[in-house]
């Protein structure tokens, strides 16, 4: 079959399309920058990539009209603007208007479960999308599930750093809120064997994993398996914005997604039992087999995506890279460096491991400072981390910079920051005939950006001069 795919730079879409791919479909991948494409999707003789943007009907054109399945993988938790819910909405039209001029048969959504008369806002515009997608030119199969658990998610890993980091957790009341955890494992199973079954068309399912726990017991659950002892004193004197604090700074979340989390997180999500497990033959993990399969993956280094690098994630960067692949050159500062490489290749993994665990090389200090500074002015700070501990791929999350290109064979990595600055800034790592040439440039904002740059001047001939000489050595 023919499957286009939407959010396939996504989650959940980027862990479906090898999945798609294995069952020989051809995939249509679509995405709203190129740039963000998985690079082995280009030798993929199965996948085609376009571009097409369901908030600019206009961009639209580009998608095949011979499609007979398409995934609805639009949705993002952490977008909190005040129009969200009419964002999705309209994104939501064009995509239904779109496909209606094409053959599709079926259309698949995931959604989340909305049993609960008194909704989050998230759920709600959920609850909104799945009848907007309703038509009569095809057949929908919606899947409605509540928390995903699996390497890179966002509850996973959000649950990680309160497990992790705080042995004794003085916690809000909605950890008492009860949920059914879904391994990311079984969404995907779901997923992938709904296409073209037509027992399904029309259908609507919630699907959800054989047990119902509360966020304190998926916390509780989550030491077991890694051999910690926690406790938790719930209390019922946390404020919403206080909740949202809480888990802004003590995990590595946005606060835009902390704000959603805290709001879907006093509704309860139970879901309705169907015959969906029968049918698509899927025996749902239990939650502490779905933290050990994600843990297993993580040691493998082979998580597939993660929701740090979606673009929303932060709120900084839009979604088009190749706007800001060509680094200005005017109206900049810049504080250029280059040294002779001893072996190039090696210099290269260095660039390529650089951030996360292994930090930046030079002045690891004077970065955590960074980090915490930022946090401390609503940025995302350091500990988003990254994805891979030796792969970068344009889009992917950087500590707090994104990837905007990364090319070994032209031996280049391009970042731009994601930090509260009153501008913005790029920093670049190209080899050229044997040479390491390392270029930060800042692009200031006013009288504000200035000060900025000339407030941080000595530190950066600190920090940058120490990390381009650990760089070109091989030691």
């Amino acid at each position: 079959m023919k499957i286009l795919v939407t959010g396939a730079t996504g989650y959940i879409g980027k862990r479906l399309i090898p999945l798609l791919i294995q069952n020989e479909h051809q995939v249509i991948c679509c995405v709203r920058d190129k740039l963000r494409a998985d690079e082995s999707y280009k030798n993929e003789s199965l996948i085609e990539i376009i571009e097409a943007d369901f908030l600019k009907p206009e961009t639209l054109k580009n998608i095949p009209k011979d499609i007979d399945v398409a995934y609805y993988l639009i949705h993002s938790m952490s977008n909190s603007s005040k129009d969200f819910e009419s964002l999705e909405e309209k994104c939501a039209k064009n995509f239904k208007t779109c496909l209606e001029t094409t053959k599709v048969k079926q259309v698949i959504y995931l959604s989340g479960i909305t049993n609960e008369e008194e909704l989050s806002k998230h759920l709600r515009s959920r609850q909104n999308v799945e009848k907007i997608l309703e038509s009569k030119h095809y057949a929908t199969t919606i899947f409605k599930a509540g928390i995903i658990v699996g390497s890179g998610s966002s509850s996973f890993e959000i649950i990680r750093d309160l497990v992790e980091k705080l042995p004794f957790m003085i916690a809000p009341k909605w950890l008492n809120t009860k949920t059914q955890p879904l391994a990311v494992r079984d969404v995907l199973a779901f997923l992938s064997g709904a296409a073209g079954h037509n027992k399904l068309y029309n259908k609507t399912y919630d699907v959800f994993g054989p047990e119902v726990l509360t966020y304190k017991q998926l916390l509780l659950q989550f030491a077991e398996v890694r051999n910690l002892k926690r406790y938790i004193l719930t209390v019922p004197v946390m404020t919403p914005k206080l909740s949202s604090y809480w888990l802004y700074f003590v995990t590595s979340t946005s606060y835009k997604l902390a704000t959603s989390l805290v709001d879907s997180m006093g509704v309860q999500i139970i879901g309705k039992p169907s015959n969906i497990n029968e049918i698509l033959k899927v025996s749902p993990l239990t939650y502490k087999q779905a933290v050990s399969l994600a843990f297993e993956k993580i040691e493998q280094n082979s998580i597939i995506s993660s929701w740090k690098d979606s673009m929303v994630s932060s709120g900084r960067l839009p979604n088009n890279l190749h706007k800001y692949v060509n680094v200005p050159k005017y109206g900049c500062f810049k504080d250029y460096k280059e040294r002779p490489v001893e072996n190039p290749k090696k210099t290269i993994d260095k660039i390529w491991a650089i951030g996360g665990k292994n930090g930046w090389y030079y002045g690891s200090f004077l970065w955590r400072i960074r980090g915490y500074i930022d946090k401390a002015v609503g940025g995302i700070g350091l500990r988003r981390g990254r994805t891979n501990p030796t792969e970068l791929h344009a889009g992917d999350a950087l500590d707090f910079w994104r990837v905007i290109f990364a090319d070994k064979t032209q031996q280049k990595l391009l970042l731009y920051a994601e930090m509260r600055l009153p501008g913005e800034a790029w920093l670049e790592f190209k080899i050229e005939e044997g040479v390491l040439k390392q270029t930060a440039t800042f692009r200031p904002r006013g009288l504000w950006g200035r000060l900025y740059w000339y407030s941080v001047l000595p530190f950066h001939g600190f920090i940058f001069k120490g990390m381009i000489t650990k760089l070109s050595k091989t030691q």
